[in-house]
């Protein structure tokens, strides 16, 4: 599906988004009838410190003016790891903008994540890993690592995680790997409207705290991330 296909299909009652060399931004009126802040990055654009600062203010503006939730649609290349980003501090943009989605979310603006094409790394981890739900749509092709840079961080080869990928969805790219992993809340059809399959998430939207790893946990994608999680946290909180 196509970026207009996708918001014709979400928001048959009509939106206001617009796409500016690659960053996402508007509204839209949800079919139930309130209105919803959508923001994103389209057409594989890089994200970098440009395009985060854009979308980090477009969201710290809504939490002042408006209310309802905030959808993010991505659809990226990985950071952009230019010079001139770097010397920014890409870091920090990302980081700023990962926080303001979640500032938002514990502030009465749930978050939810649409992921419809690719997306990498850091401007995965900013976007829509950053919301409080992500959901993806078939065709989609989130890496938060390809095999090729996994294997410099790991000093295993490419065959071998290859292989390990077969069996463990944490060395393997892919939307359905994500989900197994509990990152993807859960894949929408595309061959039915997408208003009413976002009206029933809405209904249906989890608690604030982030349940990911009970997710991997129970769909056996991650099952030892969620009891180490608690173990340290109950660790932690024995320090005087």
């Amino acid at each position: 599906m196509t970026l207009d296909d996708i918001l014709a299909s979400l928001f048959p009652d009509g939106h206001q988004i617009g796409n500016d060399g690659g960053v996402i931004a508007g509204a839209a009126t949800l079919r139930s009838g309130g209105r919803m802040l959508v923001i994103g990055v389209a057409d594989r654009t890089a994200l970098g410190v440009d395009e985060a600062i854009i979308l980090s203010g477009h969201v710290l503006e809504s939490i002042d003016r408006d209310a309802g939730p905030i959808l993010v649609l991505v659809d990226s290349d990985s950071q952009r790891m230019s010079k001139r980003d770097e010397l920014l501090g890409l870091n920090e943009f990302l980081a700023h903008l990962a926080k303001v989605l979640i500032h938002a979310d514990m502030h009465g603006r749930p978050t939810i994540g649409l992921l419809y094409g690719h997306s990498a790394a850091g401007a995965l981890l900013a976007t829509g890993l950053a919301t409080r739900v992500l959901v993806g749509l078939p065709g989609a092709e989130p890496a938060v690592m390809d095999l090729p840079s996994m294997a410099k961080v790991t000093k295993l080869s490419i065959e071998a995680l290859d292989e390990k990928a077969k069996s463990t969805p944490v060395f393997a790219p892919g939307l359905s790997n994500l989900e197994q992993m509990g990152a993807v809340h859960m894949i929408w059809s595309d061959a039915a409207p997408l208003a009413g399959q976002l009206e029933a998430l809405l209904a249906d939207l989890p608690t604030a705290r982030d349940q990911r790893d009970a997710l991997g946990k129970e769909r056996c994608g991650r099952p030892k991330a969620a009891d180490i999680a608690e173990r340290v946290r109950d660790l932690a909180l024995q320090i005087p």
